[in-house]
């Protein structure tokens, strides 16, 4: 792996994965990012992420909710993003769809602790059934990536002990 490529991964894996988000707007952009990881590299969309930062308006979920067919047009001519409709299209309804959790539960996170703890089989099935483009994957890396689910890293990796200072969800026990 070249120097470059190690400096992208260890970045994210050092500060970011698997620490928890408390900030729906960035939970939705890790859920789109790993929307849009699927079938590629997560270096892929790593190197897009100032991209689909501006592409997407910073991830502001109400913005992305009102996004109409010229905004859906945009960005399938934006070569800073992954320029796939059903992608873009689930960003957008899945954006419209927090909302309305936002509404019931007051927010996504707290939508996600209310349904915490669940096996990833509970898990998948919740989140095929409330949002678009959500398959196996997609979900155990967002949950893993957010602190949901343990497994971003192990006891042995200098992160580790980071990860649990910051006590993401799969600590807690109900």
């Amino acid at each position: 792996m070249s120097e470059e490529k190690k400096a992208i991964h260890k970045t994210y894996h050092d500060q970011y994965y698997g620490f928890p988000i408390h900030d729906d707007n960035e939970l939705f952009c890790r859920l789109i990012l790993e929307i849009n990881q699927a079938g590629l590299s997560w270096e892929t969309i790593l190197k897009k992420e100032a991209g689909f930062r501006k592409a997407y308006s910073n991830f502001n979920i109400k913005k992305v909710a009102a996004y109409t067919e010229e905004d859906r047009e945009r960005l399938m001519a934006d070569p800073g993003i992954i320029r796939n409709r059903l992608k873009i299209n689930a960003a957008i309804e899945n954006a419209k769809t927090i909302l309305q959790l936002q509404k019931e539960y007051g927010s996504f996170e707290k939508w996600l602790e209310f349904h915490h703890p669940k096996t990833i089989e509970e898990w998948v099935k919740l989140f095929k059934k409330t949002f678009r483009f959500t398959g196996g994957e997609i979900v155990n890396e967002f949950l893993m990536s957010t602190g949901y689910l343990p497994g971003a890293h192990t006891a042995n990796c200098s992160v580790y002990k980071k990860v649990q200072q910051a006590k993401p969800m799969w600590m807690v026990k109900k």
